[in-house]
């Protein structure tokens, strides 16, 4: 008898854990605390604090930022995949440690396919492609050419092992089949020092970075990384159109709560950050900040991290990256 009753209370247990919480009526009570997983002063912060406010009068509560950062993004993620799913705890999520990290890292103290509800990708940091202005090539295709008439020969910057800059370069690496060498830097700014004075040659930087470099002609703006042309230069072609097809990267921007959040909950949080995002004060300040908003279901930005998880996976495996221990 017992044996059965304590299979039955296993059982019971076990339906109960797998059950999502149920939502509170009235979410929410108290502050809601957005976690970014990043230190102050960049492009995630930059973000958060200029969504939090607007957020805050959707919800009816104060929405504090508070950074945590560390280990890639992990030690923020962690703090989110381990909270109550009350919706009292988000996460402002990026590449690094939602779908990339999972394959650089030996081991992740978190699941990103099952310890996080997805509510909706927000916003994009265009990634670009750029030259110093001693490199003769006006192209993607011609860079493509001055590598394989010389390989190895060109090196490319990044903020670091493991940064989208750096995988975006050894995506591009795969598929136009050149063989340009990665100088890892510890952030974007020494590696935008270096590609000034000519040490590094080519460059995977965010927009906002490269930017003003490129309107003095320091360096030089061959293509954008992402999907669709970035809307500060709409003349400049994707790397797609300009000679790759099908790549695409970009250093995008969503936020997530912790697994089983109630269908309830999202759906307010999730109406609450479209409509945010969509306001003429948030869009202009980030735009002038060189980020772009956007918007996703929940179901689409579910698919997204599914969808981007393998694919740098390979570039990972290709290049023999892995993070420092």
């Amino acid at each position: 008898m017992i044996p059965r009753i304590v299979n039955l209370l296993t059982s019971v247990l076990l339906v109960l854990i797998a059950a999502p919480a149920a939502a509170d009526p009235d979410y929410p009570k108290r502050p809601i605390k957005l976690i970014t997983p990043f230190a102050p002063g960049g492009s995630t912060d930059t973000l958060a604090r200029v969504l939090a406010p607007e957020l805050s009068k959707r919800l009816g509560q104060t929405v504090i930022v508070e950074n945590k950062a560390g280990a890639g993004g992990n030690i923020g993620l962690d703090a989110v995949a381990k909270a109550d799913p009350d919706g009292y705890v988000l996460g402002l999520a990026s590449p690094g440690p939602l779908v990339v990290n999972v394959s650089l890292m030996d081991k992740l103290p978190y699941n990103p396919l099952t310890d996080f509800t997805p509510v909706a990708l927000i916003a994009d940091l265009p990634i670009v492609l750029v030259v110093h202005s001693s490199v003769p090539a006006t192209s993607v295709q011609a860079l493509i050419g001055a590598d394989k008439s010389d390989p190895g020969k060109l090196f490319f910057a990044s903020a670091g092992v493991g940064t989208t800059m750096h995988l975006s370069g050894e995506l591009f690496n795969v598929m136009a089949g050149t063989k340009m060498k990665h100088v890892a830097y510890k952030g974007t700014a020494p590696a935008v020092t270096d590609m000034l004075a000519g040490q590094v040659q080519v460059g995977f930087l965010d927009l906002p970075s490269a930017g003003p470099h490129v309107a003095t002609g320091k360096l030089k703006l061959l293509a954008v990384g992402n999907r669709k042309r970035a809307l500060s230069a709409p003349n400049v072609p994707t790397i797609a159109e300009a000679g790759v097809p099908g790549y695409e990267t970009s250093g995008w921007f969503g936020v997530v709560g912790p697994a089983k959040l109630p269908p309830a909950i999202l759906q307010k949080v999730h109406q609450a950050l479209t409509e945010a995002m969509a306001t003429q004060e948030v869009r202009s300040r980030l735009l002038a900040a060189g980020i772009e908003p956007t918007s996703s279901t929940p179901e689409q930005f579910a698919e997204f991290i599914r969808s981007e998880i393998p694919k740098w996976a390979k570039v990972i495996e290709v290049s023999g990256s892995k993070a420092a221990r």
